[in-house]
């Protein structure tokens, strides 16, 4: 039992992604107003960046572009030495990516505010009933 605690207590980093990964997926199911449903989603997906991220990560690594042992020094060279760099480049692609899915989002939110006054997605609804087709 001890031995999972210590498991669980060392892992606090994806205990905290699960918990933003949680209040994101609550904000955008449970929320009416199309703004925060928005924001739920911006906290979702930047939970996911940080937990890959975290994933990438390796203790005692280091990036490909330092050598180590150049020259016919005493260290070699192996794979396990160096941190895999394509998933914090493709992260960085998403953070590019949910920036602008937040933009799009909020000029769709503003669109449709003036349209029918509210961002309250029951009242839209109503609107959007009570409207001949």
């Amino acid at each position: 039992m001890d031995e999972f605690i210590t498991i669980v207590i060392s892992r606090y980093n994806y205990w905290a992604y699960v918990i933003l990964m949680m209040i994101g997926m609550y904000a955008m199911i449970t929320k009416n107003n199309l703004v925060k449903k928005i924001i739920g989603m911006n906290i979702f997906q930047t939970a996911i960046i940080l937990f890959y991220i975290s994933v990438a990560a390796k203790k005692g690594g280091t990036i490909p572009i330092i050598s180590h042992g150049h020259n016919g020094g005493d260290h070699a060279v192996h794979a396990m030495d160096f941190i895999n760099p394509l998933p914090h480049v493709l992260m960085l692609t998403a953070i590019v990516v949910s920036v602008a899915t937040l933009g799009v989002a909020l000029a769709l939110a503003i669109k449709i505010y003036r349209q029918y006054g509210t961002l309250e997605e029951d009242e839209i609804n109503a609107q959007l009933r009570e409207t001949p087709q």
